[in-house]
């Protein structure tokens, strides 16, 4: 869902624009800073030296949010850790890494019962050694599934589907907290989505097949539903809430939901809190697990503030309701971002751009974030 796009060369104008906007505010204070020295009434002597002023500093996201007991997340591919900017971001400013690609049936299981965890592995030490949470994406998904998946019957998919589960779910055991353990099982209409191998072969009752294994495979672990297209109250948002509140009704061990989060700037749904308090309500928890916000390309000055706009709103209504425990940024910088080869003519969609300069979003996501839920004290 995030292939890798070209590294752009040198800066966007846009970039620059904006290194000019904080070198203008920045000039003064620096120029001040010796002045306002010399204005004291001790002289220091000929032989003194005076300290260069130190950089400003970029704020922590993770730690801002951690006071609103909100995790931060960002999408990871595990080999780009080894770029030193990409992965002094992470380091900084998550408290919770997802994989991109790498715990996906395509990457884990490409032929059936030949495993491959090694990325993932590379992800889940990562996680464990900077005390980061380590989110499971995803078990059971019609897309980057291998084609031999699709070709099975039903008997064959069903057991297929319940040992990639059980098999993947064990292996991560203690690791990952919480999975997303169907992926994308909803249509546009509300309807089971006709296209997936699993609803056409094995029809309604392979989502709770999954739950039920996931659970028996991880008891501690947090099992959700994630799906796009439902930040708002509308059809697919609603086939969703009667999904979820049938596996309830039946006592199927479903945790949460994962609202994904991939939105055009300017068209923000004016009714994402309610819907995120009315999934609560159930009894379940909310993340947004997937969150970038497109913009057309070359992205204007305007657009970029309407993104941050979007993006603060985005976390305020998370934080407004008590049981959304989450939010999650699908990428780390625009340089790698998958929208461009999804969206044509639109891109710029995440916190840093492609030169790693962080932009008006990540200053609004700080904003929001460092807010609180309502009535936080501290």
């Amino acid at each position: 869902m995030s292939p890798a796009v070209p590294a752009r060369p040198g800066r966007s104008r846009a970039t620059v624009r904006r290194a000019r906007s904080r070198a203008a505010v920045l000039l003064p204070l620096l120029v001040a800073l010796p002045l306002a020295a010399c204005s004291g009434t001790s002289d220091p002597g000929p032989d003194a030296t005076t300290a260069p002023a130190p950089a400003p500093l970029e704020p922590v996201l993770a730690e801002i949010a951690g006071g609103s007991a909100l995790d931060i997340g960002f999408a990871v591919a595990p080999e780009r850790l080894d770029e030193p900017e990409y992965r002094e971001i992470v380091d900084k400013h998550a408290s919770l890494v997802v994989a991109e690609n790498v715990m996906k049936w395509e990457t884990t299981e490409a032929a059936d019962d030949e495993w491959d965890f090694a990325e993932g592995d590379r992800l889940a030490e990562y996680a464990r050694s900077t005390g980061k949470k380590l989110y499971g994406h995803t078990l059971v998904w019609h897309s980057q599934l291998p084609a031999w998946v699709k070709a099975l019957d039903a008997d064959a998919m069903q057991e297929a589907m319940e040992d990639h589960v059980r098999t993947q779910a064990e292996h991560f055991r203690g690791q990952v907290f919480a999975w997303d353990v169907v992926n994308e099982a909803v249509d546009e209409d509300g309807s089971r989505r006709s296209d997936s191998p699993f609803q056409a072969t094995l029809g309604d009752d392979y989502i709770a097949d999954a739950f039920e294994v996931a659970h028996e495979a991880d008891p501690d672990a947090q099992l959700c539903y994630n799906d796009y297209d439902i930040e708002g109250v509308n059809a697919k948002s609603d086939g969703v809430y009667a999904l979820v509140e049938d596996l309830l009704a039946r006592d199927v061990p479903i945790d949460c939901l994962g609202i994904q989060g991939h939105l055009t700037a300017g068209k923000l749904p004016d009714d994402l809190q309610e819907n995120i308090q009315r999934f609560v309500d159930l009894g379940l928890t909310v993340r947004i697990t997937e969150l970038d916000i497109r913009v057309e390309s070359p992205a204007s000055d305007e657009a970029l503030a309407q993104q941050a706009e979007d993006y603060a709103s985005v976390a305020t209504a998370c934080l407004a309701v008590e049981g959304c425990l989450g939010l999650t940024v699908w990428g780390v910088t625009d340089r790698y971002s998958w929208i461009p080869m999804w969206f044509e003519g639109f891109g710029d969609a995440l916190l840093w751009d492609a030169d790693y300069e962080p932009k008006p979003a990540f200053d609004a996501l700080v904003e929001a974030v460092g807010k609180g839920r309502p009535g936080r004290t501290g």
